[in-house]
């Protein structure tokens, strides 16, 4: 498929910038959704949930939402000994986002969400890239069948996970985004810049459609990575997709303190830095999304932002490193972080 053709750069090119949804998890852990259990069972079990969970993000004036279906790979699949439902979960999650989008009233997307295996790479761990590709492919070709519009691959820490990915995809003939989660002093878990990942991106023999950044840990954080991305002058639009806030416990539960104000200039902050699919990730409610659409609307374009007026309207970085100094600071080739295991989205 031509990379100007697939429906994602369509869209982006009438429209100039696409609002994404919000989150997954937290969304439904408010339906009811228990902790320990797989999210993706409840495409068939409830899918009336799904439906309400897909609707509300289209109500709330997102462009394009993500399927419930993150741990959909064999690997995270088999902990609940469900592996051999791959094809069934995905495609069953794209078809309820397909019913989402055909009643819309406009043009929406369904973005096929992908996370990571959870498993670590031959030689530390026993994933190999044969086999990772055959599981990403796997999922792929289910959430295809279902009718998604774009493969939406996110939170991947590992360089080896994201170029598996790509083929994956690229086997099940899909256009995909994949987005990097820096959540460790502005790397990812496994040690990635912003500006490795613009490299790694580049030089992909299946490159995606947009690339960018998801979750990690507050706004701030996120919105310096994107200013990363953009510094290093990439052709592919970026995605910003940061968490509402920062997690605290209230109540024996987890609530995030951004509130629909501060995601609102996150989003006008975001699409300023460079970022043209703008999204929110763990703790993203609707009321957020239609905060965040109104500002997108209505607010003129300004400068690019500076460290400083991130933090001014966003609050303070989570450390005082982006990730990116010269060796001794912070060398790209030290590996300071471990792959996530088990890790969700929510």
């Amino acid at each position: 498929m031509s990379v100007s053709r697939d429906p994602l750069s369509v869209l982006l090119a009438e429209r100039g910038f696409l609002l994404a949804d919000g989150a997954t998890g937290t969304n439904l852990f408010n339906m009811g959704l228990s902790s320990g259990e797989a999210p993706e069972f409840w495409n068939t079990e409830y899918p009336e949930r799904i439906h309400a969970l897909y609707a509300s993000a289209v109500e709330a004036g997102s462009d394009l939402f993500l399927t419930n279906t993150f741990g959909g790979n064999a690997s995270r699949l088999k902990l609940h000994e469900a592996q051999g439902r791959v094809r069934e979960l995905n495609r069953i999650g794209a078809e309820i986002g397909s019913e989402v989008a055909d009643k819309a009233g406009r043009k929406v997307l369904v973005a096929g969400s992908m996370g990571p295996t959870g498993e670590i790479f031959a030689p530390m761990g026993t994933l190999t890239h044969e086999v990772a590709v055959e599981m990403f492919h796997e999922q792929a070709e289910g959430l295809k069948e279902g009718g998604a519009d774009v493969l939406w691959v996110e939170t991947i820490s590992a360089p080896e996970e994201y170029k598996a990915a790509a083929e994956g995809c690229f086997l099940a003939g899909m256009p995909f985004v994949g987005t990097m989660s820096f959540d460790t002093a502005g790397r990812t878990m496994m040690g990635v810049t912003s500006a490795d990942f613009v490299k790694l991106v580049g030089k992909l023999a299946h490159p995606p459609v947009g690339f960018g950044a998801n979750c990690g840990t507050g706004a701030s954080d996120l919105m310096r990575t994107v200013l990363g991305f953009a510094a290093q002058g990439p052709e592919l639009p970026i995605i910003a997709k940061g968490n509402a806030g920062i997690p605290k416990y209230v109540d024996g539960a987890i609530k995030y303190d951004g509130t629909p104000d501060l995601m609102a200039d996150y989003a006008v902050l975001a699409r300023d830095a460079g970022a043209s699919i703008i999204g929110g990730c763990c703790g993203t409610m609707p009321e957020h999304l239609r905060a965040m659409r109104e500002a997108l609307d209505t607010r003129p374009r300004g400068e690019r932002p500076t460290l400083e007026q991130i933090t001014a309207a966003l609050g303070p970085f989570s450390s005082a490193s982006d990730g990116t100094e010269a060796p001794g600071c912070g060398d790209p080739s030290h590996n300071h972080g471990r792959e996530r295991r088990g890790r969700r989205r929510s």
